[in-house]
């Protein structure tokens, strides 16, 4: 793992700060079909990556940590590369990018969040991906 990972990992949360894990397997990547309720952000369901907001002083480590084991049941996983960091889906959100590895595979644990938790290829990610900024930095992750 690289220094800048490394800082990214060790950051303080502050609430707006997110944590996302992108698991790339056998060059297809983890998606999660989330069902959104107006009350929560608006009405629509959209394809997204495990990982969540942060709490207050909260190491981004350990929301990364946390946010997938909720989402898809995974603890073990190996963090290979900090991809980037993206405006979120909602304004204000920042939102850092994770490359991971896992030889698990996802569970689903938040029936009354997600659908279903499924392998893309590049060739079939989406187009009703949650967040457009971040879809080309994670296409690119799965080609690697």
């Amino acid at each position: 793992m690289d220094e800048e990972t490394k800082k990214q990992l060790f950051k303080k949360g502050d609430g707006i700060l997110c944590a996302f894990a992108v698991f790339v397997k056998e060059g297809k990547i983890l998606l999660g079909l989330r069902n959104y309720t107006r009350d929560k952000w608006k009405d629509v369901s959209v394809w997204t990556i495990p990982g969540g907001r942060s709490s207050e002083g909260e190491v981004i480590l350990d929301v990364l940590k946390r946010e997938v084991f909720e989402e898809v049941g995974i603890s073990d996983f190996e963090i290979l590369d900090f991809l980037g960091e993206f405006q979120g889906s909602k304004e204000g959100d920042e939102c850092l990018l994770f490359l991971c590895d896992t030889k698990d595979e996802p569970k689903l644990m938040e029936p009354e969040k997600f659908s279903e938790w499924k392998w893309f290829d590049a060739d079939s990610f989406p187009e009703n991906y949650v967040n457009s900024s971040q879809r080309e930095a994670i296409i690119n992750s799965m080609l690697k």
